[in-house]
């Protein structure tokens, strides 16, 4: 079996990694990794046909002669030579966490350095033990800086990709109520994304905090270099203008400019101090920040503003927990609108906690003024209510195509296993 040095020294010759045979290009290095569901190694051979330079194995029963190499445990071998491809780097490595938020704080953080720096980051939101991987062995010799995001659901998970990704700095958007079943309620979640910061303590590292979440204050003493922002205080502040329905904000204090994004949503408000923290740390010019951030489109139904007709969605349906979903709802009923209407799916992974935050968010639904509620699966088709309720987003869809709604405003949201952007995708 192969040294990783030596495994390194053939990635070297063939720089690009796949572990999908329908994404797999001629020339790659195809890693064999297998689930509950599926075994890669099976896939050794079709790699091959497809052009794969090598396939990584674990099974001998699957060596092709010239074509394989058999290490011990693929997903591992994936691990170590990523963190030997991250050791060849002396550049500032940001790793994003946090429950809401990380994605498009990353994609933010990335416009903003790539105005300056020739900067690499997570590819979506791969972002867990395959993805981190994968995305460090994207990164070319000619990278000046590195956006690793890293999503997490249980302790020690974040501690572990901090092992591979050596990030130099680090930054937590917040710690809501997301994957409490995994991490054991809301204090587990504090620690588990805190592992961040607990890594940059032993290195010397650099946090940007937000001020505003004294929490993140406290979670972050100890780390040698802070570098804050926030409403109030911070070495980065600024205020928010507007949010109708786009976030505009003003950033203050010895530099003062005004930003017109094109992200739906107060909650993006602290994104976007992050990403002109950051950029102002890496001495990038305010008229450069301004630009990177406005010219910003939003994707994959991450607080994206779709018109159709004369109705507006707002579609925000990647992904749900009680924080975000709260946020959401209070954010789209401050809108000027005369008619709104939710389109509101499950969300996921809360544990015992599960039925309670569903309760919760009814309870904030019926304290404000709707045209209408729809509720959508999970636990929402188990409580009572007096709202419209469907099994799944394409009985929505299906009720939806059959109202005549005419100049009225959606929020669409829900955890993704609901899937609800399906609700108006053709």
């Amino acid at each position: 079996m192969p040294t990783i040095e030596e495994l390194y020294q053939i990635y070297l010759k063939h720089p690009s990694v796949q572990t999908d045979t329908r994404k797999l290009k001629p020339g790659d290095i195809f890693f064999a990794l297998k689930g509950e569901k599926f075994n890669g190694n099976a896939f050794a051979k079709q790699a091959v046909e497809a052009g794969a330079a090598y396939v990584v194995i674990d099974d001998a029963a699957y060596e092709i002669s010239g074509k394989t190499i058999l290490v011990d445990n693929v997903l591992e071998c994936l691990q170590q030579l990523a963190h030997h491809h991250r050791q060849q780097f002396q550049i500032p490595f940001i790793a994003i966490t946090g429950s809401n938020g990380k994605t498009t704080t990353k994609e933010l953080i990335h416009a903003v350095l790539s105005s300056k720096y020739k900067t690499y980051t997570t590819e979506g939101n791969l972002n867990n033990h395959i993805g981190i991987p994968l995305t460090l062995l994207r990164i070319k010799a000619d990278a000046e800086i590195a956006v690793i995001e890293m999503g997490a659901n249980h302790q020690k998970e974040i501690e572990s990709y901090c092992q591979y990704a050596l990030p130099t700095h680090g930054l937590i958007t917040n710690c809501g109520k997301a994957h409490l079943e995994g991490f054991g309620g809301a204090a587990g979640v504090r620690k588990g994304k805190g592992e961040l910061f607990d890594y940059l303590k032993t290195i010397d590292g650099t946090a940007f905090i937000f001020n505003d979440y004294d929490y993140l204050k406290e979670m972050s003493v100890g780390v040698s270099h802070i570098f804050s922002y926030g409403s109030k205080d911070g070495d980065i502040t600024g205020e928010m203008l507007s949010s109708e329905p786009y976030l505009e904000t003003a950033i203050t204090g010895k530099n003062t400019f005004h930003i017109q994004t094109q992200l739906v949503g107060s909650y993006n408000f602290p994104n976007v101090l992050a990403a002109v923290c950051v950029g102002q740390y890496f001495k990038i010019a305010a008229d450069k920040i301004k630009w990177a951030i406005e010219n910003y489109t939003p994707s994959n139904s991450r607080s994206q503003l779709i018109n159709k007709g004369s109705n507006r969605f707002i579609m925000d349906a990647y992904n749900a927990n009680p924080s975000s979903m709260k946020l959401a709802i209070e954010n789209f009923a401050n809108l000027k609108s005369e008619k709104k209407v939710l389109l509101l799916g499950a969300m996921a992974e809360l544990g015992e906690e599960s039925m309670a935050e569903h309760e919760a968010i009814i309870k904030l639904i019926q304290s404000k003024n709707w045209e209408k509620v729809v509720l959508v699966g999970g636990d929402f088709i188990k409580l009572a209510h007096p709202y419209l309720s469907f099994t799944n987003a394409q009985e929505a869809k299906t009720w939806l195509q059959n109202q005549k709604f005419e100049n009225t405003d959606f929020l669409v949201k829900g955890s993704r296993s609901m899937q609800m952007e399906k609700i108006i995708t053709e």
